[in-house]
């Protein structure tokens, strides 16, 4: 039976199933069926295309084990947000929260959104981002976009209705697309081989792979695709307080959401390599790989039937990250780090209707913009950063607050969260040396924050934002 959870008003409706399927249902966006084209023309090598998913599940499910602790000392509605706060302070935290709400949740929402309506566009050809209903210059809105906002304002409508019927879409998308994950791996490994692929891919597996620092920064610059196709994972940490049984059900959420995405994405490029020859994979039309596989396999139907489960992969993801974003705002606000208006809860559902609400509204913006693609280029940089700095918070958090409960800790503690510092912190090094304009962009939005929290701080006054650490 659901409870309000009594430190934050949130009905605690969600369950282990509920979390896991918010996990993966999150994870699972468009990025798999697309990004292995660009990826594989980075490393120019099949075995490197797996070595670089194979890291990047690596790092994920090390840092979804690291992050289980924190979930299960700090079970509260914000997630990251929260931890970053108590480990760093509120500037911190602020931050985070800020490219939140500016670029990564909103970004991604809008991204795949539009991406929802592209292939929408494969049975219903009015959808297309050349029909234009309205155009002034360079603004205006055509069929593709109006697609996508009424997807983004649907989909909030339903989590204004409660938790629960958020969790029921999340649910039914999840199942459906991870059944269709697994039909194209079962198909491409069992029915749809092509000897000529196995022959190109699998007797040169490892070539143009040199075994010194090349092959390192080939795959660490390339796993800029790959580490964004497998983010949105921590989502789950910041509906926490409408999961029942968190300090279990969190860090278990997180382990097995996780593990199952990354062997469905390990799959899905031995599908790739195992249907089309590398080159084929490199130069699939408009990168759509798996478009491509399921042509190879099944002929015209394959289009149709890949069009479909993307459709049904983004409308899952997006759900999920329209449940689980506003958390983040609607916690921020209790804190006193945004508008008050920000916290408030339904007086009966209890969802944070004004957070969904604004989260819709500049996502719906974003995407009318079509810059959200730029800014989650931009920001891949500072989602790492904010990665490596909430893991270090396991370190800093154990030395300062000894005495906190842990039901759960951190697997591997010190060794796999010190590794993934130092793995991300070199991913870090490489795509400033070599990606610079992945970078700095997303620094100075993150910086950006800085001046509007001083700002902030001077309006509430000191004692605005609660936190274990003074403002």
């Amino acid at each position: 039976m659901a409870t309000v959870a009594r430190d934050s008003g949130l009905i605690q409706g969600l369950g282990l199933l509920d979390a896991t399927t918010l996990v993966m249902g999150s994870m699972i966006g468009s990025g798999i069926f697309i990004v292995s084209a660009d990826i594989a023309r980075q490393v120019n090598s099949p075995g490197l295309l797996i070595m670089t998913w194979v890291v990047t599940a690596l790092l994920t499910l090390i840092a979804a084990l690291s992050y289980g602790e924190l979930a299960a000392a700090m079970p509260q509605a914000g997630g990251q947000y929260v931890y970053l706060r108590e480990a760093f302070g509120p500037l911190c935290g602020f931050l985070y929260g800020w490219t939140l709400l500016l670029v990564i949740q909103t970004g991604t929402i809008a991204a795949v959104a539009v991406a929802f309506a592209k292939f929408a566009g494969v049975f219903v050809p009015w959808i297309s981002g050349q029909h234009w209903l309205l155009r002034l210059g360079p603004l205006g809105i055509n069929t593709q976009q109006l697609t996508a906002i009424a997807v983004l304002a649907g989909l909030s409508w339903i989590n204004t209705r409660g938790v629960r019927a958020g969790a029921l879409v999340q649910n039914i998308f999840t199942f459906t697309k991870t059944a269709a994950l697994l039909g194209l791996v079962g198909l491409g490994l069992f029915g749809g081989r092509n000897p000529e692929a196995l022959e190109r891919n699998f007797d040169g597996f490892w070539q143009n792979a040199a075994w010194d620092f090349t092959s390192i920064r080939l795959v660490g610059v390339a796993m800029v695709g790959a580490l964004f196709s497998s983010d949105a994972w921590n989502n789950v940490t910041f509906a926490a307080a409408e999961i029942r049984n968190p300090r279990r059900n969190v860090p278990l959420a997180l382990a097995l959401g996780v593990a199952i995405v990354s062997g469905l994405y390990l799959a899905s490029n031995f599908v790739y390599l195992s249907v089309l020859p590398l080159e084929a994979i490199q130069q699939a039309p408009e990168d759509r790989v798996a478009t491509a596989a399921a042509l190879r396999m099944l002929g015209p139907a394959g289009v149709y039937a890949m069009a479909a489960a993307i459709m049904v992969s983004t409308f899952g993801c997006a759900n999920g990250m329209i449940l689980a974003g506003a958390r983040v705002y609607y916690a921020m606000a209790r804190d006193g780090l945004l508008f008050s208006a920000l916290a408030r809860l339904h007086p009966v559902r209890r969802t944070p209707n004004v957070s969904l609400g604004v989260q819709c509204a500049w996502a719906c913006l974003l995407a009318l913009s079509g810059t959200y693609s730029d800014l989650l280029d931009y920001v891949i940089f500072a989602v790492l950063l904010f990665y490596i700095l909430t893991i270090a918070g396991v370190f800093l958090l154990r030395r300062s607050r000894p005495d906190m409960p842990r039901p759960y800790r951190a697997l591997g503690y010190p060794v796999l969260p010190g590794l993934y510092i130092a793995a991300a912190g070199l991913i870090e090094a490489l795509l400033l040396v070599y990606k610079p304009r992945y970078t700095w962009p997303g620094l100075i939005i993150v910086l950006l924050g800085v001046p509007f929290f001083l700002l902030w701080r001077r309006r509430t006054g000191p004692g605005g934002a609660c936190s274990t650490h003074p403002c």
